[in-house]
């Protein structure tokens, strides 16, 4: 059960770092440089203790295809960027990528 909380601050971690990145203005910024560096370093060291357990095709298909619609969120609520219908069906199509990998392929418990 510990392995998912962790899998959930590695998320939070990494999309928060993500999201960081535009106000860093290419790391001429430092608080916002700040967040990204300590935000991705948080964010593996979560997914380290995650791959203890969790083998490691499971939680990366977890960590992006969260990563991939919080990102998109967060894109939408603090910088105003709205994704067009195929930029919505893309994200749609990857998380469903990701969740066909992991209920159907023998390959990700490996």
């Amino acid at each position: 059960m510990m392995a998912f909380v962790y899998l959930a601050l590695a998320i939070v971690a990494e999309v928060v770092a993500t999201s960081a990145l535009k106000a860093t203005d290419g790391f001429t910024r430092p608080g916002p440089s700040l967040v990204v560096v300590a935000g991705y370093v948080i964010a593996f060291y979560m997914l380290s203790l995650v791959l203890r357990t969790i083998p490691v095709g499971i939680a990366y298909a977890i960590w992006a295809g969260l990563g991939i619609v919080l990102v998109a969120l967060v894109g939408v609520l603090a910088y105003g960027q709205r994704p067009d219908p195929p930029a919505v069906l893309g994200i749609g199509l990857i998380v469903t990528g990701v969740v066909v990998i992991q209920l159907f392929s023998r390959v990700s418990a490996h």
